[in-house]
């Protein structure tokens, strides 16, 4: 039996589906594409079968009423779930009613999850007394997959933990922060959030700038490949340097902001004085022209 239609909420927004949920007949729901074959031997498929196998559907699929026939649905999202279950040889899913029957893919606006929060995901899967091997069956992966997943935060400290918790940070990427001190893998972390890159080539450029003393074994030899312990040497100099020159802009940059803000201010309220535009523009033409640039500027970069 479908629950009540929700209708309006507070400020006229109009919710999007029905409150609750409905049990339909697969053969009563229309898809609005054909699943091709190529889409059947994809991974992501695979990994909906496996999880539905295993643990059963858990984000029901969204349907709309069709309008030509009372009894039937449109399948507005859910496809290769619905495909699944008629593989597996089910006949009936619990659905979402969507109150608007236009075709939307809702999971294209879902976020991934980042490596970290799967990790915690796996976690807490485990504390509740769910076994790895179930759920290397359920996402259709190896074990040691699993294991690997689980482990993804040994050695790694939580303030870098919170700089990257919904980054999408290559698993490799860990593997090198390890062998670092805390303190220069959070300065790490910083560093990929600044320049946006969370690639494993980027995180072993950092550890070949890393000095010796912030490395966990200094003795053990840095062996970044395609680089020979000369170039890493050097790296470790020039990054070194070139840090160092990083902190100092954005250390000053508040301040250098409000300066140019404030001479920016100035430069237009002299020019809103008339004998002193008829002035620059006879003896400084050139510094008048400047001047008027700089009030037009609608930020600070020139832009």
């Amino acid at each position: 039996m479908l629950n009540t239609k929700a209708e309006v909420v507070q400020n006229d927004i109009k919710i999007g589906f029905n409150i609750g949920t409905i049990r339909l007949e697969l053969d009563d729901i229309s898809p609005l594409k054909m699943v091709t074959s190529a889409m059947r031997d994809s991974e992501k498929f695979k990994q909906i079968m496996a999880s539905i196998k295993e643990i059963g559907i858990i984000e029901p699929p969204v349907v709309a009423p069709s309008k030509k026939n009372s009894r039937k649905y449109i399948l507005l999202d859910g496809h290769l779930r619905i495909e699944a279950l008629k593989i597996i040889g089910e006949y009936e899913v619990t659905c979402i009613i969507s109150t608007d029957d236009e075709a939307f893919t809702y999971n294209k606006h879902i976020s991934r999850l980042s490596p970290i929060q799967e990790h915690r995901m796996i976690l807490e899967a485990i504390k509740r007394g769910v076994s790895e091997e179930k759920i290397a069956r359920a996402l259709n992966l190896d074990v040691n997959n699993i294991i690997r997943k689980r482990n993804l935060l040994n050695g790694i400290c939580p303030e870098t933990t919170e700089l990257l918790k919904d980054k999408m940070v290559a698993a490799q990427v860990f593997k090198v922060l390890r062998r670092m001190k805390a303190v220069r893998q959070i300065e790490a972390a910083m560093l990929m959030n600044d320049a946006n890159n969370y690639t494993a080539s980027y995180a072993s450029a950092m550890l070949a700038s890393t000095p010796k003393a912030q490395l966990v074994n200094p003795e053990q030899p840095k062996k970044i490949k395609g680089l020979s312990e000369d170039q890493i040497a050097r790296m470790e100099a020039e990054m070194g340097s070139l840090q160092g020159e990083y902190r100092l802009i954005e250390e000053n940059y508040g301040t250098d902001v409000l300066n140019l803000t404030l001479a920016k201010g100035y430069i237009g309220t002299l020019l809103d004085n008339v004998r002193v535009v008829r002035y620059l523009a006879q003896h400084h033409p050139e510094m008048l022209t400047e001047f008027q640039k700089i009030t037009e500027m609608k930020s600070l970069n020139g832009k």
